[in-house]
């Protein structure tokens, strides 16, 4: 949050009429709608939600306990903001973009009293700017003015701000300079610095959102292999406790092919979210070697905090993604989960005493989840870059129940659907995705780079794959009142084949050195050995041979292991797998 207060000299421009939890009511103010203003004589962070005659309704970001009616309010004239800037990444917000880490030196512990506020970014840091421009040149707003090492892994590009009118450049110097120190000035007299201010709740412009063809990498096979997403895409992950959406979104953090990372832990406890804290600047970026927090921002809520400031919290984060979007890089965001920011707008709808929708969520429960997703997607910048921003949102569903209002209205937005299931968690079959209810509405438009980038038969051998394990499913119900035995041999032998799809394929070790990152050429190499089996099974059952001399081949356990074969020997150990298969199956006929 880019405005500071000294609760000293708080002006007087209202005062507290009541308070309920969060919502506090106050009269005189004068503020418009959005507008933040400090609540109290701590001078406590609050937004205007609601403004009726004289009487003006504030959602406060903190704990409001021991603030009474008749304290003073104070308005700033300006919506909620945050600071953009260099030192964004590597960095941990709460809701409002407070550096905790810097919090916690002003307070000399981790427990934080009200009122306390601080920059967005280091405003007396140095930073080692280069100009892009000339004395002479024309630049517009989203224009590139120079670049600054913002860590090991990103160079951050100082852009000409959206508002801006732009103009000749008059004045362009390399140097250190802080963030508000002037490094370009133009013939308007406008003198541009290294920090900008965008309110989190409007939308960053983009000359135009096209049509994503490139997928997300994540190298998790179930998701590059069956349900991608595009770059530049939107996928939810609903699942009930304890079936792995928060290590499911972790992978992603770590492994997805994008430049930079924003995750936000929105309402989840406080042990799951001091674990991606403490993880987090211990991981190893794979694509450079140096820590994963040099391309990541960290925004953490956790179920403790103020439910206000959860609300906020996701637009803080997808407000900080646009931001490095307009850069030209991929980002990927990660919200961790959008229930507990549904949660915290019921909780304030009702405070508000409005009309409650289904399960008492707010009747505009829809259009703010439409609104959130909406800001993802592939753009070609102001300036003529491009970038992309793909929204992967966890969903915490009560029990499991994928019918409650914020699963439903998630599923109507978003194009990719991971459903996490907990019978296979329990069975330890990780990641958990039911490949019965998941789907991915991108296939089409991605086949044409899997199938120049991978293999051209990338679109045929997925389909078989998907038909087999439907072709399972039916057949487990008729198993599961008959019998295996009960089945004709070519059923049986479909099961079988399904069985191998579920261990060497579907199945994936987010622990083991190899397995936890698989690449597309690899995930292919695995199914091409499946159906190899497959298709060779099949020839000698129509040759006579057995169904139980069939399954007991030594040769077809192996594929089982090419997941932890290291990637470079993959292609060879599935061609001598392939070959020992053909060679032992001839032999029975």
């Amino acid at each position: 949050m880019s405005t500071t207060t000294d609760t000293d000299t708080v002006r007087e421009d209202g005062q507290i009429e009541s308070v309920s939890g969060p919502v506090v009511t106050a009269t005189g103010l004068g503020a418009r709608m959005n507008d933040v203003v400090y609540v109290g004589t701590e001078g406590l962070m609050g937004e205007v939600i609601e403004i009726e005659g004289d009487v003006t309704t504030i959602q406060v970001y903190e704990e409001t306990s021991g603030v009474s009616p008749g304290e003073p309010v104070e308005n700033t004239g300006a919506p909620l903001s945050v600071d953009l800037g260099p030192g964004l990444l590597d960095t941990i917000y709460d809701g409002v973009q407070r550096p905790l880490d810097e919090l916690e030196e002003l307070m000399g512990s981790a427990f934080l009293d009200r009122g306390v506020d601080a920059p967005g970014i280091d405003l007396d840091r140095t930073w080692e700017f280069t100009p892009t421009v000339e004395e002479g040149d024309t630049v517009e707003p989203g224009d590139v003015l120079g670049t600054v090492p913002e860590t090991e892994s990103i160079e951050h590009k100082v852009l000409v701000p959206p508002r801006s009118e732009g103009g000749e450049v008059v004045a362009a110097e390399s140097g250190s300079f802080d963030v508000e120190e002037t490094v370009v000035e133009l013939d308007s007299g406008e003198e541009i610095s290294m920090r900008q201010e965008w309110p989190v709740r409007r939308q960053r412009p983009a000359e135009e959102k096209r049509t994503p063809r490139e997928p997300l990498v994540s190298g998790q096979r179930i998701q590059d292999g069956l349900f991608p997403l595009a770059k530049g895409g939107t996928a939810a992950i609903p699942g009930p406790f304890g079936s792995g959406k928060t290590v499911t979104q972790q992978q992603l953090a770590k492994w997805a092919d994008a430049d930079i990372v924003v995750y936000i832990g929105c309402g989840e406890r406080g042990n799951e979210m001091t674990e991606v804290i403490e993880d987090f600047p211990d991981l190893q970026d794979p694509k450079t070697g140096k820590p994963l927090m040099a391309r990541t921002c960290l925004i953490a809520n956790t179920s403790n905090m103020p439910v206000a400031a959860r609300e906020s919290c996701i637009y803080t984060g997808i407000t900080i993604a646009e931001y490095y979007r307009d850069m030209g890089y991929d980002v990927a965001l990660m919200a961790d989960s959008t229930s507990r920011w549904a949660e915290a707008m019921r909780e304030i709808s009702s405070r508000l005493e409005e009309m409650p929708g289904e399960e008492g969520y707010p009747a505009y429960l829809a259009a703010r989840l439409a609104e959130f997703y909406e800001r993802a997607g592939k753009f070609e910048t102001i300036n003529g870059d491009e970038g992309s921003i793909s929204a992967i949102g966890a969903v915490s569903p009560p029990g499991g129940d994928f019918s409650e209002p914020v699963t439903q209205n998630t599923l109507r937005i978003v194009k990719t659907f991971w459903a996490l299931d907990a019978d296979l968690a329990e069975r330890r079959h990780f990641p958990a995705i039911n490949w019965n209810e998941s789907y991915s509405l991108y296939r089409s438009q991605l086949d044409p780079w899997f199938e120049e980038n991978v293999d051209e038969d990338w679109p045929e051998i997925r389909q078989w794959a998907i038909d087999t394990l439907d072709e399972e499913d039916e057949l487990q119900e008729i198993v599961q009142l008959v019998g295996r035995d009960a089945l004709p041999a070519d059923q049986q032998l479909t099961l079988e084949v399904a069985r191998y799809l579920r261990e060497a394929f579907l199945q994936q070790n987010a622990l083991h050195d190899v397995d936890t990152f698989c690449p597309p050429e690899k995930s292919f190499r695995i199914l091409e050995g499946i159906k190899t089996f497959n298709d060779e099974a099949f020839e000698a059952l129509d040759n006579g041979v057995p169904i139980d001399e069939i399954t007991d081949i030594d040769a077809a356990n192996r594929l089982n292991r090419i997941g932890t074969t290291p990637d470079d020997e993959a292609d060879e150990f599935v061609s001598d797998i392939e070959d020992d298969i053909a060679a032992e199956l001839q032999e029975l006929y």
